[in-house]
């Protein structure tokens, strides 16, 4: 029986038109002058200015940092921690997808504790609280909104961090669904498919749990049964909600069990080759269920009934089969080599990729000479 820790520290509002609640949940928590991250795809949607309006008009001092691309670095976290410093600023609103929901935590990182974001990598190295912060997902995909993590890259090397801490949870997550409309088609698919990499590794890492079987069960349900109906039709709100809630209780998820030998692969490849994270899991997920199925077919089965229908033969295979065709449907690319992958460089990326900490949760043991597998076998 698996042990588990749980102590929820973010407050959920759900709802079409409840961004319109922002100010009011600001003042609950005494912002007084906060700064906006948002992407600056926010700022061209009319996301951004919609919501430094509605706190302006409350009363609320507001900066704005929109001064970051996808998955930003830590020279652009930085930036907006100065930004944070010179402003007097005493709180944060993450709008946008994990890129700015990440941004904005990381910017809390600093500025609440000083020193650079490698100081914070691995989890509860804080020395002082974080500010309070509210996030405000714009995408249904990272999930970290419900999590107490943010994942940035360094800005030399390109690595992933993964810096941790209860106060790096979001007070509150308001989950708009109205706000995910605006999303371009590429960036649903995208960020759905990760959405649906976290159920499928949280449903079987070796630090899974009743808490972390709930969610993801339920995240599961919704993204299985949403991911191609939003693609099919943008405008499809019901579906739409329904991808949102499903990537915020995969996120949940994360928090609460770890993630697995796909994560593990892929951030190795976002690094070299800047490949966007939900795109280098899609091209890794296929391949680590197939090698996962002598530790987690079992496992897999359940996920194929949930989503509908049991396999008759290999439920592995199954599973996988599923995810490729779901990854066709979003048009993203099925092979290593789409993103510029070569043979040559397979033991780099397996060195890397074994020291990811993600893979030592995988329910089959994972390793070097694993991940070189993994990426031949996607290539």
């Amino acid at each position: 029986m698996q042990h588990f820790d749980l102590e929820p520290r973010t407050r959920v509002v759900f709802g079409p038109g409840s961004l319109a609640r922002l100010p009011e949940l600001a003042q609950s928590l005494g912002f007084r002058r906060t700064l906006l991250v948002a992407h600056p795809g926010l700022v061209a949607a009319g996301h951004a200015d919609r919501a430094a309006a509605l706190l302006l008009d409350a009363g609320l001092h507001v900066a704005r940092f929109h001064a970051f691309a996808e998955d930003p670095d830590t020279a652009r976290v930085e930036a907006g921690a100065r930004l944070f410093r010179s402003e007097g600023i005493d709180s944060l609103v993450g709008l946008g997808g994990g890129s700015s929901l990440d941004c904005a935590k990381g910017i809390a990182f600093l500025a609440a504790n000083g020193g650079s974001m490698r100081d914070y990598r691995g989890y509860g190295k804080a020395a002082r609280p974080l500010p309070p912060m509210i996030g405000v997902p714009t995408t249904s995909g990272s999930g970290s909104e419900a999590q107490s993590y943010a994942l940035l890259s360094d800005e030399t090397t390109h690595e992933k961090l993964a810096c941790g801490d209860p106060t790096a949870a979001f007070r509150v997550a308001i989950l708009d669904p109205e706000l995910t409309l605006s999303q371009p088609r590429a960036v649903t698919a995208v960020a759905g498919f990760d959405a649906i990499s976290h159920v499928v590794e949280t449903w079987v890492t070796t630090r899974r749990n009743p808490h972390s079987e709930m969610l993801a069960r339920e995240a599961w349900r919704r993204l299985a049964s949403s991911y191609e109906a939003v693609l099919a039709d943008p405008g499809d709100l019901p579906a739409r909600a329904s991808m949102q809630l499903g990537a915020f209780y995969a996120g949940a998820a994360i928090e609460a069990s770890m993630l697995g030998a796909a994560h593990a692969c892929a951030n190795p490849v976002s690094a070299r080759y800047g490949a966007a994270h939900g795109v280098a899991v899609s091209l890794m997920l296929p391949s680590v269920v197939r090698w996962n199925a002598p530790a987690a077919a079992g496992r897999y089965a359940e996920l194929l009934a949930i989503a509908g229908g049991a396999p008759s033969g290999d439920p592995a295979a199954a599973l996988a089969d599923r995810l490729e065709a779901w990854a066709v449907a979003g048009g993203l690319p099925r092979r290593l080599s789409a993103v510029g992958a070569t043979h040559a460089a397979l033991d780099a990326l397996a060195l890397d990729a074994a020291a990811q900490w993600t893979g030592r949760f995988n329910p089959r043991p994972f390793d070097q000479e694993g991940a070189r597998e993994l990426y031949r076998m996607a290539l």
